[in-house]
């Protein structure tokens, strides 16, 4: 298994898992991501853009804060990759801590809207999870009515279905 984490890019041929989701006030939920795929699935690759490992305190969330743009360009490099070519895995993590100044979860809120679209156009992969005490949890789910996406209720799920997902498309 290989982790790609801001600033290096998956410049492989094979399928990606994309982890999308929040980062900010939201717990480090990427980690055990991450354990759960190794453990079920040790041949796929991973992108996620917050670091994963060890040190992840100190070179953690540098790049998201220090250079936004360059974190933009990357996560969508990769989320457009895994679209084509993997699993985009959501998993909404319940806030935190509470920001006032900033509503939670904006950015991926916009991007399960943008890969929705994708996947009932383009037939891009998409696995959705949503932790109990996301907010917005049922508006989501309702949303998601009609489609076949499948919103799943755990971490562990979530992971099992992407990699359903995943093994799929490559048979």
């Amino acid at each position: 298994m290989a982790i790609y984490t801001p600033p290096t890019y998956d410049r492989t041929k094979k399928p990606l898992i994309f982890l999308a989701g929040p980062i900010k006030e939201a717990i480090r939920w990427q980690n055990k991501t991450a354990e759960i795929l190794a453990k079920l699935a040790p041949e796929i690759n991973i992108a996620s853009p917050r670091y994963i490992g060890e040190n992840q305190d100190t070179i953690g969330d540098f790049y998201l804060q220090e250079k936004p743009n360059e974190q933009i360009d990357w996560e969508t490099y990769h989320l457009n990759k895994a679209g084509k070519n993997g699993v985009v895995l959501f998993w909404l993590a319940k806030e935190a801590e509470h920001y006032c100044s900033r509503a939670f979860a904006q950015t991926s809120r916009f991007e399960l809207g943008e890969w929705k679209e994708k996947h009932l156009t383009q037939n891009s992969k998409l696995v959705v999870g949503i932790e109990e005490g996301f907010s917005g949890k049922g508006y989501i789910e309702y949303r998601l009515i009609g489609s076949d996406i499948l919103i799943q209720n755990s971490l562990l799920d979530t992971c099992i279905k992407s990699i359903e997902l995943y093994n799929n498309q490559r048979h």
